[in-house]
């Protein structure tokens, strides 16, 4: 990797109507992440002794999967992309390398560094959307801009 390309993340979008996505952690910032995402996909499986009140419509609505019990590695077989958000960093980190050892993209809420690809925020209105990041830095600039290009959008009437 170049001087120049370390560190640094390329915006990209891509279908993910057929990933299987697995999130490991059942909390808020799961449950803010995957109604984020069930607009693009269905194939959401969470892995969770508890979840967010927020997520159980979603099972409810068939919108995802949820095993309820602790991670266990053979979790990861069929994996596409994986979400690390759990409440304990260190299992989180573990998960991590797991999903390197197997080529799988993963997202450590816990740690940024550990991440492969940034959530962004996002801005939907109609056919256009928009994906914001601080690159991990600073999530309350990043929540402005998305809330100000909402406004902007709305405004336009696009």
């Amino acid at each position: 990797m170049t001087e120049a390309a370390e560190g640094k993340y390329f915006p990209l979008f891509m279908n993910i109507s057929d990933k299987e996505i697995l999130f490991v952690g059942g909390g808020k910032i799961a449950a803010r992440r995957i109604d984020a995402l069930v607009p693009f996909t269905q194939r959401i499986t969470v892995v969770a002794p508890n979840a967010a009140s927020s997520i159980f419509h979603l099972m409810e609505e068939g919108e995802l999967s949820w095993i309820i019990r602790e991670f266990e590695e053979e979790d990861l077989e069929g994996r596409d992309i994986v979400f690390a958000t759990t409440s304990d960093p260190a299992l989180n980190e573990q998960i991590a390398q797991m999903c390197r050892r197997r080529g799988i993209p993963v997202n450590v809420s816990s740690d940024k560094n550990l991440c492969d690809f940034y959530f962004p925020g996002i801005v939907r209105q109609g056919d256009t959307l928009i994906g914001i990041t601080a690159s991990g830095k600073d999530h309350a600039k990043a929540k402005r801009i998305r809330e100000r290009i909402q406004e902007i959008l709305t405004e336009e009437g696009i």
